[in-house]
């Protein structure tokens, strides 16, 4: 009988949002996106703790910057192995207005994952959806490096990621969710904002829509989920990312 995450794989790409291989393994994702707090979380974890081992001891004394994106890219060896798409790997956060230092950053974990005998195919850099990050992504998106934009909450920035002819947007669904939720306070009502109602999910459904209406070729991946039914009423975007406890 089929379940539920077998019955979304007919519309839409299934991603894992996490860095625990077992529930890659276990959910069967076609593609996963990773951050450095996922990943924190993962090495916390003694079946992922000799990952952060091998990379201290193979580059004491390096920099934490260097050492963060070695276990990124140790994460994404060990993902790519496991699902036959792609990897997401972020670009450090702490750079997201900064325009050249982002290039230059992406630029090295594709030499480190070049280095580590992953085609850059499978790789896509992830960026914060500012303008300075939409920049970077268009040069670097010029060079053949394929871009995730994430912390993308609105048309506006869909459509300067589109003009950057980026592959892929991550917009948000929880964050949009979370932010109505709180301003409403005692007035929400969850029932009425459920499903298609939802906030987050009519401004993914809004980006999707347009883009589909323009010929945009950038994918679009609804992020950030807070419940089964945004999920749901999002069947049929180009793919989701989906956190372990959704994905179960």
């Amino acid at each position: 009988m089929q379940n539920q995450l077998d019955s979304l794989r007919q519309y839409t790409t299934v991603v894992a949002d996490t860095g625990d291989f077992e529930t890659m393994r276990e959910h069967r994702p076609t593609d996963a996106t990773t951050n450095p707090s996922l990943i924190l979380k993962a090495v916390q974890k003694d079946a992922y703790r000799h990952l952060l081992d091998r990379v201290l001891a193979d580059h004491a004394g390096a920099p934490l910057g260097e050492i963060v994106d070695r276990l990124l890219i140790a994460f994404g060896k060990e993902i790519l192995a496991i699902v036959p798409g792609r990897v997401s790997t972020e670009v450090d956060a702490r750079l997201s207005f900064d325009t050249q230092a982002t290039i230059a950053r992406a630029h090295q974990i594709m030499g480190l994952y070049r280095a580590a005998g992953i085609a850059r195919e499978r790789i896509l850099i992830k960026i914060a959806s500012t303008w300075e990050g939409i920049q970077a992504a268009k040069a670097l998106q010029a060079e053949g490096i394929a871009c995730n934009l994430t912390l993308l909450f609105s048309l506006p920035q869909a459509l300067a990621c589109a003009q950057a002819r980026v592959q892929l947007i991550s917009p948000f669904v929880g964050r949009i969710y979370d932010w109505h939720k709180k301003a409403a306070g005692g007035q929400w009502d969850e029932a009425a904002n459920a499903g298609v109602n939802d906030p987050g999910v009519q401004s993914v459904k809004r980006i999707y829509d347009y883009y589909k209406a323009h010929g945009i070729a950038t994918e679009v991946m609804g992020a950030s989920f807070r419940n089964l039914g945004q999920i749901q009423a999002l069947a049929g975007c180009d793919l989701l990312t989906i956190s372990p406890e959704l994905l179960a």
